[in-house]
């Protein structure tokens, strides 16, 4: 089992969204959250001033899958959140981790099944 966490940009959450339901992934959190990477932040202008916004806001899923999902995970979200082509800075991360058990509450299956 793995649980996979994906950082998108905000529009692109129902284009995600859409490439997971067409590879059978359909069990998902997201939360919102603000970060930068390369980019970092970006700057504007208000009433004349301009200043630095250093925190971006983006879209975090958090979606735990049994093994043969991961690869198909992976690429929907790359199909969903990549900005054009051949994608732009601040698209996003995918990180894969390890999930040593899954519980679910309201039946106590564990593992595999629980998810």
């Amino acid at each position: 089992m793995k649980l996979i966490i994906a950082i998108v940009q905000p529009n692109k959450l129902e284009d995600v969204k859409a490439a997971l339901t067409e590879v059978e992934v359909f069990r998902l959190t997201v939360m919102d959250c603000q970060g930068f990477g390369r980019q970092r932040g970006q700057r504007e202008v208000y009433r004349g001033h301009e200043f630095s916004v250093n925190l971006l806001r983006k879209v975090q899923l958090q979606i735990a899958v049994n093994e043969e999902f991961v690869e198909p995970t992976i690429a929907a979200v790359l199909k969903g959140g990549r900005s054009g082509d051949k994608g732009e800075i601040g698209d996003g991360k995918i990180f894969v981790l390890p999930l040593d058990d899954c519980v679910r509450i309201r039946t106590g299956e564990r593992g595999e099944e629980a998810i």
